[in-house]
């Protein structure tokens, strides 16, 4: 439900207890919600990269907070004091880059597609060679492939909210292409244009932080998506069966990315998934269950992905999915199905933006 630049800062707690008791609950905490977010990562971290993590406690009698931050690179690291200011309008100058980005991916499926464990491994060993794709990508910046260290902004009225549109060019997959063939127990295509955006909380935003958040942005996207995908190939099975002598083929069609501003109106957005049957009500009731936001049906954006269209639509169709038919042991398979464009995310509780 987080775009590009948004992240979970950390944990809070609200307790009448002394804060000193409440530290080693706070910091285990810290802790096992970064390894949760960071386990499922198809990147590798960057040097630059933000490692502080935030543990709040505020008293719930005196009101009174107090932070400290821990560095998750080190699992031994102590807690330190942290300044907890309130501040109106952060957000509001944050400059925002999007992209819209065809995707075209061929992932095997194991021969045993009766573990959920094989079938979670292919599909992400699949994905983090198309991660690797986009991260080696050239990124254009309206247009333009811009120094790493050119600063976005320059020359523009500061305090003043920017917006750019970036273009991900990725190359083939040479290794996929030098191998020729694999052997697996099916494939799975998706094939589709899907929405990436991202926030730069910086004064002075330079294009490689851009290029950064925006290439994770598109690799979580399409990852969380696939996840989805793996439940519903699961699901599919158990109600066919397991016998290695049934062939099947399933197209299904997967949910688009809608974005909702975090504060009613804009700049800032989160994002939540819309099945094809489901109205925006039931978004407007996730945002609502996990990230508290009241926010009604007029105020969400559907314009950046398309709905699915059915199969036999004469228009352009968009996002839906194949599975192939298995093929018999010992043979090579090579084909697979028709699309992603929008897809599921799943959130974490008790998040914070990030403000800095």
């Amino acid at each position: 439900m987080l775009p590009g630049g948004l992240s979970v800062l950390g944990v809070f707690i609200i307790s009448d207890a002394d804060p000193k008791d409440m530290l080693i609950s706070l910091r285990q905490l810290v802790f096992a919600v970064e390894n949760l977010i960071s386990k499922d990562r198809l990147w590798a971290a960057a040097d630059d990269d933000i490692t502080d993590r935030i543990a709040l406690h505020v008293n719930s009698k005196t009101r009174k907070a107090v932070c400290r931050s821990l560095d998750v690179r080190d699992p031994k690291s102590t807690a330190k004091p942290a300044d907890w200011r309130y501040q109106s309008g952060v957000c509001s100058c944050w400059a925002t880059v999007s992209c819209c980005l065809e995707v075209d991916l061929l992932l095997a499926l194991p021969e045993n597609r009766t573990s959920i464990e094989s079938m979670e491994k292919c599909l992400k060993d699949g994905l983090k060679a198309w991660a690797h794709q986009v991260e080696d990508g050239v990124c254009l910046i309206d247009g333009k492939k811009l120094p790493a260290d050119t600063e976005l902004t320059a020359g523009q009225k500061r305090n003043v909210r920017q917006t750019f549109t970036a273009q991900l060019l990725l190359t083939p997959d040479g290794q996929r292409l030098a191998d020729g063939a694999q052997q697996c127990g099916g494939s799975v295509s998706l094939r589709g244009a899907i929405h990436s955006r991202a926030y730069l909380h910086s004064n002075k935003p330079k294009v490689n932080l851009a290029e950064k958040l925006l290439k994770r942005d598109v690799v979580s996207t399409v990852a969380v998506r696939v996840q989805m995908l793996l439940e519903e190939l699961l699901t599919e099975e158990e109600g066919k069966g397991n016998s290695k002598e049934k062939h099947w083929a399933e197209q299904l069609s997967l949910p688009r990315r809608v974005l909702c501003p975090v504060k009613g109106h804009g700049p800032v957005c989160v994002c939540d998934y819309q099945f094809s049957d489901e109205g925006l009500a039931e978004v407007t009731d996730r945002l609502k269950e996990m990230l508290d936001l009241d926010a009604a049906e007029q105020d969400l954006d559907t314009r950046q992905e398309l709905a699915a269209e059915p199969a036999d639509s004469s228009g352009p169709t968009e996002p839906s999915v194949e599975t192939v038919q298995e093929p018999k042991r010992n043979t090579y398979t090579g084909v697979a199905m028709a699309t992603a464009a929008a897809l599921l995310a799943t959130a974490a509780s008790l998040l914070y933006l990030q403000d800095d």
